[in-house]
């Protein structure tokens, strides 16, 4: 079904995301993309309490020819921001929409008033990593064997939004 999805996007070249907040009606396609993203997915129950339950969540969509092709969130306590999630389609990743979407992110946890924004990234997700040192975060610490999966260790990275 993965595969069918994917042949179903066609990327257009040239063409950029806009943004929007996720809603409940988005979780198909935001699963779709988890599934293609991670090894151990969230799910379906789970995105669904981040938008009807969780007062501290906040998730946008990128959305390309009205189909969902990436997702980004956040939970926001005060004047701080944890990043939960960041994913592109592997069709629309390299191409620019991943930094377009971290960006709209970022954006909009300063408008909601974030002074500082953490993550924690598997050390050997180089491409998320080098994304997210490209705009501005700093290696902080490590969580040894944060993942699971493969008790690989995680990046903490964090961002000092800059005073307006």
């Amino acid at each position: 079904m993965a595969a069918e999805a994917t042949n179903n996007l066609r990327p257009v070249s040239g063409v950029k995301p806009s943004f929007m907040v996720m809603l409940p009606d988005h979780i198909d396609q935001v699963i779709e993309i988890e599934t293609l993203s991670f090894p151990i997915p969230w799910t379906r129950r789970a995105f669904f309490f981040e938008l009807t339950e969780n007062d501290f969540a906040f998730y946008i969509v990128a959305v390309i020819n009205g189909r969902v092709v990436g997702y980004a969130g956040m939970w926001l306590v005060l004047d701080e921001a944890h990043i939960t999630n960041v994913a592109m389609h592997p069709d629309y990743r390299g191409n620019g929409n991943g930094r377009a979407l971290l960006t709209e992110l970022l954006t909009r946890a300063a408008v909601l008033g974030a002074v500082r924004i953490s993550l924690e990234v598997r050390v050997s997700n180089r491409a998320a990593r080098d994304l997210y040192r490209s705009v501005g975060f700093i290696d902080m610490g490590t969580r040894r064997k944060y993942y699971s999966d493969n008790d690989e260790d995680a990046i903490i990275m964090c961002l000092n939004m800059p005073v307006k």
